[in-house]
């Protein structure tokens, strides 16, 4: 936290306020501009929009801006209008120059931008999606990973940066899956604090989104009710945000569904009574896009609109109408001034914290432009020299299938046929919320990569990964969309490696929503991402199709899934030799999977969320209730097909000399393969003798242990005191009377089980 002299930001945030109009106190709150929209480009001069001086007069200056760096097919910005390098970082000052000489009291303006995988601008530093963040099983990695997006992003001016780390994934239907991390809440919350403790640490502010419940959905449909109760609430879709708080996080996101009938918008006890109250929050409260607005459902009026969502705790609006009105709230009678200014000072407060008030630009000193300073920053080749993104990739790609060890791939003389429709697209692996990337028209004709570099491509395909590591391998592409091409191909190789999956490519064609969400409407390239939510499961465009093509060969098929969410691929996991499932790997990818297949690296996923055998058998998520026996059909195997956790490598692990204490957990582990390879210990809960229903179970630690091949290594794994408690009957955690069995497992298998009485000494360790 930044200070001035001994006095602290609420302080000073005080008595700025005394000074402020309600006019410019109302300004603070708004946050109506698309920042994308506020500035021309023309001979390399950068000038600001009518829309953005009149924004600025009408606040007496400008509380948050949104998206001044956001390019995207929604915003319109490119690398031939857009802001980039130098440029960008001109623009911020220009705009901080500009909002200060048109504030009375020179109050500064906080940019915030988008950051669900990485910053979402040019020349953006990307990570694969949170659902490949959470396969990775590394809180430590996604740290490392963070705080190079957190060094750019505060080196651009980025004071708010919108982070996607509270959703919880429910239904694989959702077409924002990606954004989840897990659909465990312990593992999301571990990620989430991670990412929250990182960032904030290279001191840009986080505002994770989005609170509360988005995950859960009805039908699978964004922004659709969740239709929950209390202890659904509170075991799988708070702790999260409980983690983030804990870390400190400055902003939280409202979502926008409603919970049993009221709004995360309108909702004060959430925002209010959790939140700030169970949780201890002080920071800012965002809206979500045009969310203050879409409040007349509920109250008819968008000045009760505007005063619902202050009342319930809503600091900051986004791009709504309703906010701009709250002078009106005020006249007539719907909130106080009181109100208005708790809502200001908690900005001021925040504007202060960050260092706003005293370093606004972003100077020559090095105070705030270390980052642009720095080499790789702001050119193509920031993956080489941050190979936190590549090594994420590789951590995270889960097999789940290797039939007769066909991969790895070491045999140098094979003929690899590359065929699917994610073979040689980038934009089909970094999902959605993602910039356009550099020069990617170029690709390097069949075996020559000489001039790759020079090229200045960001990124790798599957394709350029596999043929850049070839070494002596024969390797021929297709994309499969002529099936006798495929046919032919998958014929004269040796292995076929069929590369399917999904897209949240906004550049393959679609048309938006005010608030950025792809139309059911427009041209659709997308079968996943914001607005493109699906009835059905199965890989899109005829892949199964493709499959059965390729399959009639006989020859060898290795198949991979390169992915924003669950897909139902029962009869093509029966029938590969091979199935690598990979959430969208982001922009190096494809030489984290080529890695992975040539057997330079072993695979150490595990699922992040569980595969369905078809949609009709939802929710397949692994952790439900006890009380009934789900994914139980008369026509259909009982079960996931794959469920969260499982996956393995290539090498092979023993587990000895198993103790636990009740609090520590001790084991020794040796890798008894041939192949450096992980090891992921997932510490799981189950429970008898409760007062409420208990779940299958329940992961409550795990550890990711690394190990050469005959290598032994001592693991030790903390169980918190939350692997004790339940949320109870009364409506709180506690430690109740019954018994608790721990389930140490990898890979789906159980290593060892334990039981412990629910006593406050905890004894009776078995």
């Amino acid at each position: 936290m930044h200070t001035k002299g001994t006095q602290a930001p609420e302080a000073r945030a005080r008595a700025l306020l005394e000074k402020m109009t309600r006019k410019e106190k109302i300004g603070q709150l708004r946050q109506r501009l698309y920042g994308f929209h506020c500035y021309q480009i023309k001979d390399g001069r950068i000038s600001f929009t009518k829309t953005f001086e009149q924004e600025v007069a009408d606040c007496g200056g400008l509380g948050t801006l949104y998206g001044l760096f956001r390019a995207d097919p929604w915003s319109g910005r490119h690398y031939g209008n857009g802001l980039c390098g130098e440029q960008a970082v001109k623009a911020y000052n220009q705009v901080q120059n500009y909002v200060l000489e048109h504030s009375r009291l020179r109050i500064p303006v906080m940019v915030s931008s988008e950051c669900p995988h990485g910053h979402q601008a040019l020349d953006g530093y990307l990570l694969p999606v949170n659902l490949a963040v959470g396969a990775a099983f590394s809180p430590q990695l996604a740290k490392e990973a963070a705080a190079v997006c957190a060094k750019q992003l505060k080196g651009m001016g980025v004071a708010l940066a919108l982070v996607s780390l509270l959703d919880i994934l429910r239904d694989p239907r959702w077409g924002r899956c990606e954004e989840c991390f897990s659909e465990d809440p312990y593992l999301a919350s571990c990620l989430a604090g991670a990412v929250v403790e990182s960032m904030q640490a290279q001191g840009c502010a986080v505002v994770a989104k989005h609170f509360c419940g988005q995950g859960e959905t009805t039908g699978g449909v964004n922004a659709s009710a969740a239709r929950i109760g209390e202890r659904e609430l509170h075991e799988i879709h708070l702790p999260a945000a409980k983690a983030c708080c804990e870390a400190g996080v400055l902003g939280i996101m409202a979502a926008y569904n409603e919970i049993d009938g009221v709004y995360c918008h309108a909702n004060r006890q959430l925002l209010e009574g959790i939140l700030r109250g169970a949780f201890g929050f002080s920071g800012v409260v965002m809206a979500d896009g045009l969310a203050i607005d879409q409040l007349d459902a509920m109250t008819g009026d968008n000045v009760a609109s505007a005063a619902a969502a202050l009342k319930a705790g809503v600091d900051i609006g986004l791009w709504d109408d309703a906010y701009a009105k709250l002078d009106e709230a005020v006249e007539q009678g719907y909130v106080s001034e009181k109100e208005i200014d708790r809502a200001v000072l908690r900005v001021l407060k925040l504007k202060y914290a960050l260092g706003l008030f005293d370093q606004p630009f972003i100077g020559p000193d090095g105070s705030r432009s270390a980052y642009a300073a720095q080499k790789g920053y702001f050119q193509a080749y920031a993956y080489q020299d941050y190979p936190q993104s590549q090594k994420l990739a590789e951590e995270s790609a889960v097999l789940l299938k290797n039939k007769g060890g066909v991969l790895p791939l070491l045999d140098k003389t094979l003929k690899i046929a590359v065929i699917g429709p994610g073979a040689d697209d980038i934009y089909r692996q970094i999902g959605d919320y993602s910039p356009p990337l550099k020069n990617r028209q170029a690709r390097p004709e069949a075996g020559d990569t000489s001039n790759w570099q020079e090229n200045g491509s960001e990124g790798r395909t599957l394709w350029e990964g596999l043929l850049e590591a070839s070494e002596g391998r024969t390797l021929r592409l297709c994309d499969g969309k002529n099936l006798e091409e495929a046919q032919h191909l998958a014929k004269w190789s040796d292995v076929a490696v069929l590369a399917l999956g999904g897209s949240s490519s906004r550049f393959e064609g679609a048309v938006f929503d005010k608030n950025g969400a792809a139309l059911k409407s427009g041209q659709m390239g997308m079968d996943c991402g914001e607005g493109v939510d699906s009835a059905d499961i199965r890989l899109p465009d005829g892949q199964e199709q493709l499959f059965s093509c390729v399959k009639r060969n006989g020859k060898k098929i290795v198949t991979v899934v390169i992915a924003g969410r669950p897909y139902a691929i029962p009869q093509i996991s029966q029938d590969t030799d091979a199935l690598l499932y990979v959430f969208y790997p982001g922009p190096m990818g494809g030489a984290a999977v080529a890695n992975l297949l040539y057997g330079k690296k072993s695979p150490s996923g595990r699922l992040s969320a569980s595969l369905p055998r078809s949609v009709g058998q939802l929710p397949v998520f692994y952790n439900y209730r006890n009380s009934y026996q789900a994914m139980h059909y008369y026509n259909e195997e009982d079960g996931a097909l794959y469920a969260f956790g499982e996956g393995f490598g290539y090498s092979s692990f023993q587990v000895t000399q198993v103790e636990w204490d009740g609090i520590h957990l001790s084991c020794m582990v040796e890798n008894t393969g041939s192949y450096e390879d992980a090891i992921v210990l997932q510490c799981y809960r189950r429970v008898s003798g409760s007062t409420t229903v208990p779940r299958v179970r329940e992961l409550k630690a795990f550890q990711k242990l690394w190990l050469r091949s005959g290598e032994r290594k001592k693991a030790a794994i903390s169980i918190g005191k939350e692997f004790f408690q339940v949320y109870g009957a009364q409506g709180q955690w506690e430690e109740e009377q019954g018994h608790c069995e721990l389930l140490l497992m990898d890979s789906g298998k159980i290593l060892w089980r334990g039981q412990v009485g629910y006593t406050a000494n905890r004894q009776n360790v078995q």
